[in-house]
């Protein structure tokens, strides 16, 4: 019997693999290569020097703080939309699931004109807030509220599919076996759900460190208190310091790299866990 060698769609490995490298070079690697090369103009001390002012420490403080708040409410709530979306058949789904996706096609310029005058003090949310005194725009609350804003579908969209995958015999046998409906959550769920909802946090979370558009206006910018990194980047560029702008991007580089490095080796730590 002859064996039947089996053809591939796509050409070869040897000129797949030379276009990916080349393309992911071109696209990705350049580009972020040239923000150390650009920085390295200054010098150690120099970049020392910009990278821990006490403003732009101040700055990095708040971006990722905020980012982290922001990547942690969306992996609540955004468990709890992917799961109603998911599991559940109600009048106007497809409209709600498209709603999702809103952030992504929105540009972010606007989400912030639109979230600040939302959540303005004599906005239609801000005003019945402000009489609770509680103010929302131009504070590290209304940064967190546009974070979360576009943070939203990184965790909805990931877990997702893997709701999906989810058998509902797995759960209704551990119910069979007696097992209440948190302990169905907690050691059938969860730990199925968990990689993928890593995922979707450390996605939010890398994503909104350098979020500018929709966080600019609602910010208020105020030096010490209110200014995020990415401002103090552009501030930077507007004053034609590129080295120093390169050298903060470079610190928001190596936050996000290492965040997202450590997110996939703890992924990769769990799914052998579980295989086990």
């Amino acid at each position: 019997m002859f064996s039947r060698q089996r053809r591939n769609v796509l050409p070869g490995f040897r000129l797949t693999m030379g276009y990916t490298i080349l393309y992911l070079c071109l696209i990705v690697i350049v580009p972020l290569l040239t923000l150390p090369v650009q920085s390295w103009e200054l010098g150690w001390s120099a970049f020392w020097r910009v990278v821990s002012d006490a403003r732009v420490v101040a700055s990095y403080r708040l971006s990722i703080g905020a980012a982290f708040a922001a990547a942690c409410v969306n992996a609540v709530f955004g468990l709890i939309v992917a799961w109603v979306l998911t599991r559940y058949r109600f009048p106007g789904q497809r409209l709600f699931d498209a709603l999702i996706d809103l952030p992504f096609a929105l540009p972010t310029a606007v989400a912030g004109i639109t979230l600040t005058t939302l959540y303005a003090p004599n906005g239609w949310i801000g005003r019945y807030l402000n009489d609770l005194g509680v103010q929302v725009a131009f504070t590290p609350l209304g940064i967190t509220v546009a974070l979360t804003f576009i943070g939203l579908p990184f965790v909805v969209r990931t877990l997702q599919p893997v709701i999906d995958d989810l058998d509902l015999e797995i759960e209704e046998a551990a119910s069979s076996l007696g097992a209440t409906r948190w302990q169905i959550l907690r050691r059938v769920v969860l730990p199925f759900l968990f990689p993928a909802w890593l995922t979707g946090f450390a996605l939010a979370f890398a994503r909104s460190i350098g979020e500018y558009g929709s966080v600019v206006f609602i910010a208020g910018n105020m030096p010490m208190r209110t200014e995020i990194t990415p401002l103090l980047i552009i501030t930077q560029l507007e004053q034609f310091n590129y080295a120093a702008a390169t050298a903060i991007a470079v610190v928001l580089l190596v936050i996000s790299f290492a965040l997202l490095l450590a997110i996939n080796g703890l992924q990769a730590w769990t799914s052998r866990r579980l295989a086990a």
